[in-house]
């Protein structure tokens, strides 16, 4: 029951927010742009809004390698994701 509740559900911002940085992460902390929008399950236009808010606040930033464009991870997205993992233990432990 519960799996099609999730399904169902919209992702806040903040679990967007997560999930791409989550999915950078499990790329080795590099990815092309159109692998992003893809693995985080993004249209284009809603994944360049998180895109530059993740810039703005220094959790990613954009790099070019022979041409072509990547997203990377930062310290400070490392520790986003950290702490956002610790929430969602916390929440898990109390059945919230």
């Amino acid at each position: 029951m519960q799996n099609t509740e999730n399904q169902n559900k919209k992702r806040t911002r903040i679990e967007v927010l997560y999930d791409i940085l989550r999915v950078i992460q499990e790329k080795g902390g590099k990815i092309k742009p159109t692998h992003l929008m893809y693995k985080a399950n993004l249209s284009h236009n809603s994944m360049a809004k998180h895109i530059q808010d993740l810039t703005r606040s220094g959790m990613i930033k954009k790099s070019d390698k022979e041409g072509k464009s990547f997203f990377e991870v930062t310290q400070k997205g490392r520790q986003f994701s950290n702490q956002y993992n610790q929430i969602k233990e916390f929440e898990k432990t109390f059945g919230l």
